[in-house]
């Protein structure tokens, strides 16, 4: 009953940047291949919808594949055409939604290397096999890449930018003797009763290591680092971070790192910020493209909370929580581009 219906085909591409490294899975090999295809089997393309840089894993948004879906509701095509189902998702919670969708909508889905048809229980099962194997290899990927990175991370592979302090030695982060001693003297100095501000002073009139940006809020980061005892801290920022204890050489004992904690509630309540607006004349409002001006408000408790806005769009943001992003934005680079060196282009490689 379904050989009836005219194919009208929305041909979906897609890679992600790991799919980006193979042969075969480019935009252009992908976008060749469907059209081929449809040519044979007699399909009308109207249109190609492509997302690139995007991996298929469950939350990601993929503005292409929406657009896709919409123009199936509204009826300007009723097939979806792509090289290989794990280009649409590898998630089988994922994939029952688009079979309940293509249901709803009297829509198909032709797959050029994987022999799905959709119009039938069979296909439909062999279809959630094929995403269930799909979920497993993304599954097991992730298992293999944690422990590799657990392993590298006990052995002294820290999968971050050096810290001021170390250097890398064979891909291990060692003290670095032209800086270390800078750093256990900022502890020393906060462990005595020096606060950021006055030891980042103190570090700019003697241009420690040939710097005069030496500032509170880079103090304060060196403190609360946990590399400096030895331990470090994978995915700080997520909700389960993981904690390893005596991976690198450390530059001060743990019990003054621990007491530098301590000393820092103790001082949190008398702490006044001096420096303000880290990103003045820097950021430009998302809407119009203003240079966003700054403001500071003073709460009963004596601390001050800074804030970037735009008058004209009435748009307010915290900075804190702008400084959160670029922190996060910075780690994930580093992050990635380390995993990526360490285990991901070893593997590619053999």
């Amino acid at each position: 009953m379904y050989d009836d219906v005219k194919k009208i085909a929305g041909l979906y591409i897609r890679v992600s940047t790991e799919d980006q490294a193979r042969e075969g899975f480019s935009l252009p090999e992908q976008e060749k291949r469907l059209r081929a295809m449809c040519e044979f089997k007699g399909y009308e393309v109207y249109r190609v919808y492509e997302d690139a840089g995007i991996s298929a894993k469950t939350g990601n948004k993929r503005p292409a594949f929406d657009e896709l879906l919409q123009d199936i509701k509204d009826k300007k095509c009723n097939t979806i055409v792509v090289l290989k189902l794990d280009r649409l998702t590898r998630s089988v919670a994922d994939w029952e939604k688009i079979l309940t969708f293509l249901e709803e909508n009297d829509a198909f889905l032709d797959c050029a290397n994987d022999d799905i048809n959709t119009t039938n229980a069979n296909g439909k099962m062999i279809s959630r096999i094929l995403t269930s194997v799909s979920q497993q290899e993304i599954e097991r990927t992730s298992e293999r890449t944690k422990i590799g990175l657990a392993g590298a991370i006990k052995a002294g592979h820290i999968p971050h930018q050096s810290p001021l302090g170390y250097k890398r030695k064979d891909k291990t982060l060692v003290p670095d003797l032209t800086e270390k001693d800078v750093v256990i003297r900022i502890f020393e100095m906060y462990h005595n009763g020096l606060s950021y501000k006055k030891i980042s002073n103190i570090l700019n009139e003697e241009k420690v290591l040939d710097k005069t940006n030496w500032y509170d809020t880079t103090i304060m980061k060196i403190l609360q680092n946990e590399i400096y005892k030895g331990d470090f801290v994978h995915g700080k920022r997520t909700k389960k971070p993981t904690y390893y204890s005596n991976v690198v050489e450390p530059l001060v004992s743990k019990e003054l790192w621990e007491e530098c904690q301590l000393q820092k509630k103790k001082n949190s309540k008398s702490y006044q910020r001096t420096l303000t607006y880290l990103f003045l004349q820097k950021l430009k409002c998302p809407k119009c493209g203003r240079i966003l001006g700054g403001k500071a408000t003073t709460k009963k408790n004596g601390n001050s909370y800074f804030y970037y806005y735009c008058n004209d769009c009435k748009l307010t943001i915290k900075e804190n929580v702008i400084e959160d992003y670029i922190s996060k934005f910075i780690d994930n680079i580093v992050e990635y581009d380390s995993v990526v060196n360490q285990f991901f282009l070893p593997m590619i490689k053999k």
